[in-house]
C-alpha cells in the first residue's frame, strides 16, 4: 500500500507545478523575491518606502457555482480570471494597487493538464491586474470530491498610501454616481442562474440571436478587472470618493457599503442599455425587477462616486484604460440606500 493506492498520486502534482511554471513566469514583478515551489512567496517592499503611510489590504474569494459551468463545458481557462478579479476588484475598491496573489485549488483527482488550465486563467487575470502570481496550493481530495471536480479559490494583497484610501467619508449629496460596464453575469447569482436555465450541454450549446452567441459562451465570459480603469482615473488627478464592487447582493447591497450615514444612491436605470443576458435571465426565470437587481449587476460591475465637476473627465479616463462608463445617478439625501428609478 502507498499513498497513489489511497488517490493521492504525488507525481501528478510535481508534474502540475512544472506546466504551471509557464503561465506563472508571465505575471512576475520586480518585486518578487522568490522562484515557484517555495515554501513561501517573498515580495519587497522597498519600492513603496516613500509613501507617507504606506498601507497594505487584501481580498480574498472564490468563483462560487459558476463553476459547475466549467465543469459542464469541460472549459477550465476563465475560471481563475474570475476568481482574481474577485479579489483584485475588492483591493481597488479602497484605492489599493493589488501586488501578489495566492490561489488554492481542491480537486477530487490531480490532472496536471487541467489543473495547468485552471493556473493559465489565474495567470491572465494576474496580467490583466499587474498582480504577481507568487504561490499556491493544489489539494487533492480523493472520497471528498468527484473525481472531475475542483473548487477555486484566492487571496490578493496591495497596497495604498492611507491618504488615498477611497472611504467614501467624504460622499456628499450632489456627488454624481458612475457605473462602469460589466462583463456579463460576472461571478454571482449563479444559484439561481443554474435554475433559470437547464444546465445541458444542448441547452448551453443553444444560440441566441440577442446575446450574439450560445448561451454558455455569454454565462463563462470572465469577470472584468477594473484595476487598471481606477489607476488611470487617479492618473487623471481625480480623487475617486467611494467605490463600490457590484457582486453579490447586486445594486441593494452593495451600493450603501460606500455611503455614509443620511445620503442615498439614486440610480436611473435608464441611463445605460442592460446586457441582453439579464433581460433574458428575467423573462425565462420570471424574476421580479428587484430581484435581478438585488442579485446581478444587471451590466454595472462597478460604481463610483466622484464630484459633479469630474464626471467627464472620469469617464474619459476609463475609456483611455479601455472601459465603458456611464453617468448613472447622483447621491441625494436620505437612508435608503439605494433608489432605482
Amino acid at each position: 500500500m502507498d499513498y497513489k493506492n489511497s488517490g493521492v498520486d504525488i507525481e501528478a502534482g510535481y508534474r502540475s507545478v512544472e506546466l504551471m511554471k509557464e503561465h506563472i513566469k508571465s505575471t512576475m514583478r520586480s518585486e518578487v523575491l522568490t522562484g515557484i515551489g517555495g515554501f513561501s512567496g517573498a515580495f519587497s517592499m522597498e519600492k513603496f518606502k516613500d509613501m507617507e503611510k504606506p498601507t497594505l489590504v487584501s481580498g480574498t474569494d472564490g468563483v462560487g457555482t459558476k463553476i459547475k459551468l466549467a465543469f459542464l463545458m469541460d472549459k477550465h481557462d476563465t475560471v481563475g480570471i474570475d476568481c482574481v478579479a474577485m479579489c483584485v476588484n475588492d483591493i481597488a475598491c479602497a484605492g489599493g494597487e493589488p501586488l501578489f496573489f495566492l490561489d488554492y485549488i481542491a480537486c477530487g483527482k490531480n490532472i496536471p493538464e487541467k489543473i495547468a488550465t485552471i493556473v493559465s486563467g489565474v495567470a491572465e487575470g494576474c496580467v490583466q491586474s499587474d498582480c504577481a502570481l507568487i504561490g499556491g496550493e493544489t489539494a487533492e481530495h480523493p472520497g471528498l470530491m468527484p473525481e472531475d471536480e475542483y473548487d477555486l479559490a484566492g487571496f490578493a494583497v496591495g497596497i495604498v498610501d492611507e491618504k488615498d484610501l477611497i472611504t467614501g467619508k467624504d460622499i456628499k449629496a450632489g456627488d454624481k454616481l458612475i457605473g462602469i460596464a460589466s462583463s456579463g453575469v460576472h461571478s454571482n447569482g449563479f444559484s439561481l442562474v443554474r435554475k433559470i436555465f437547464d444546465m445541458t450541454k444542448e441547452s448551453l450549446d443553444t444560440y441566441y440571436d440577442e446575446l450574439g452567441a450560445t448561451l454558455g459562451e455569454t454565462l463563462i465570459t470572465p469577470t472584468r478587472i477594473y484595476v487598471k480603469g481606477l489607476r488611470s482615473i487617479k492618473d487623471a488627478g481625480i480623487r475617486i470618493k467611494g467605490a463600490s464592487h457590484i457582486t453579490g447582493g447586486g445594486f441593494y447591497e452593495n451600493i450603501p457599503r460606500m455611503l455614509p450615514e443620511g445620503k442615498t444612491a439614486k440610480v436611473n436605470k435608464d441611463s445605460y442599455t442592460v446586457p441582453p443576458i439579464f433581460k433574458l435571465m428575467a423573462e425565462k426565470g420570471n424574476v421580479e425587477e428587484h430581484v435581478m437587481y438585488n442579485t446581478y449587476n444587471m451590466g454595472i460591475g462597478m460604481v463610483l462616486a466622484v464630484d459633479e465637476a469630474d464626471v467627464q473627465g472620469t469617464i474619459d479616463a476609463l475609456g483611455a484604460a479601455g472601459d465603458t462608463a456611464y453617468l448613472i445617478g447622483e447621491v441625494v439625501e436620505g437612508n435608503e440606500g439605494v433608489i432605482i428609478c
